[in-house]
């Protein structure tokens, strides 16, 4: 985005309400970690009155990308657009933070997010009971792209485990990528980098059609919007494959009574995760999902669908600011406490991760889940 010739923060109005729902800010209360406050740095640097610096840069990257800012503002301004303009404009004249350089630099060289042989891709599979049928397969309808989060983090394996065994259950033909899998490219492209992910981009895309796959799967919604939204960009065509997130998926076998279920008998709340839900309009299918489990209480919390608060562990702030997102993410867990809920479930590999750390962290008696997770469960309680 050109900001200079676009222009499109002088439609700020300084009305404030972004303040109101900003994750950020409503953690440090300091004007520059708002979106207002941020759109006002970028007017003063585009017009002359502010240097670029490392301190204007660490600005931007504390922010979570996460859109609620978007979604109250009265003026139409194209935040998403500012507010990773400006991460372009900063890594574009070398200005980005060490830490993140150095996440992008890992991602090239390693082709995922821990800087780990990424031939291990499958670790989460070796203590299944039985290998996933999706395993070794050359061709496929379907492929699981599980994403770095659920391959290489030990505390999201059971999410690519869980899915994979209903998958299994419900005769499902899907192949996994396994090493040939690399990163999406997202936190590349969030850090203002996209260059660096063009050759995963193309990578990945070759390798599924490689399969034969029409369809693509994903349990990250991070891979699922990079796929969605910037792929077709980055290779200049409409990609020739159905993407769906899990959640999605889910809905359609349990549509078709592909999937049966006992009863889960929980009080229940749903996090939307911010790549699945404000930047992908999926809100729905997940609670369709959960809605149809017998014994399940799906209860919501205060901050729901386009409104939710963050789980803190958007935007690479993890990787550059941890207590600022852990911060975010006790936030969400007192709303979910407030609720009621036995269990918070999400359909993200990353919020079930922040969240989790935040509840222990916090003594707060809840467990997390992912939706796959929660369906398992409930298949299991159909043999007692």
């Amino acid at each position: 985005m050109d900001l200079l010739s676009d222009e499109a923060y002088l439609h700020c109005i300084r009305c404030g309400l972004c303040l109101a729902v900003c994750p950020t800010y409503r953690e440090t209360l300091n004007e520059t970690d708002s979106p207002r406050g941020r759109v006002a740095l970028v007017r003063a640097q585009q017009e002359g009155r502010l240097d670029r610096s490392t301190n204007y840069g660490d600005k931007f990257f504390r922010c979570l990308l996460c859109q609620a800012c978007e979604s109250v503002c009265p003026s139409g301004v194209e935040l998403p657009e500012i507010l990773q303009g400006a991460r372009d404009d900063v890594a574009g004249h070398e200005l980005l933070p060490e830490r993140l350089a150095e996440l992008d630099r890992a991602i090239t060289e390693q082709h995922n997010i821990s800087s780990e042989d990424n031939t291990g891709r499958l670790i989460w599979a070796e203590n299944l009971p039985v290998p996933p049928s999706g395993q070794g397969k050359s061709q496929a309808e379907l492929a699981y792209f599980v994403g770095c989060v659920g391959s290489f983090f030990p505390r999201s394996y059971n999410v690519p485990r869980a899915f994979v065994e209903i998958l299994d259950k419900a005769e499902v033909d899907y192949a996994l990528l396994g090493g040939l899998e690399w990163c999406c490219g997202y936190p590349q492209y969030i850090d203002g980098e996209l260059g660096l992910a063009e050759q995963a981009i193309r990578h990945n895309v070759a390798k599924v059609r490689a399969l034969g796959a029409k369809r693509v799967v994903f349990t990250c919604p991070s891979c699922y919007h990079i796929w969605q939204h910037v792929y077709p960009e980055v290779l200049g065509e409409a990609l020739d494959l159905e993407l769906f997130h899990s959640t999605e998926l889910l809905d359609q076998l349990m549509a078709e009574g592909r999937i049966e279920v006992g009863p889960f008998p929980k009080r229940v709340t749903y996090h939307d995760p911010c790549d699945l839900g404000r930047k992908s309009d999926v809100y729905d299918a997940p609670r369709r999902v959960l809605q149809r489990i017998p014994g399940l209480t799906l209860v919501e919390m205060k901050e729901n669908r386009e409104n939710a608060h963050c789980c803190g562990g958007g935007g690479n702030l993890e990787s550059y600011d941890p207590d600022l997102g852990g911060g975010v993410a006790q936030r969400r867990v007192e709303q979910a406490a407030e609720t009621g809920a036995e269990v918070v479930v999400s359909a993200c590999q990353q919020c079930e991760r922040t969240l989790g750390n935040a509840a222990r962290a916090d003594k707060v008696r809840v467990r997390v889940m992912d939706v796959s997770e929660v369906v398992l469960k409930a298949m299991e309680s159909l043999k007692r």
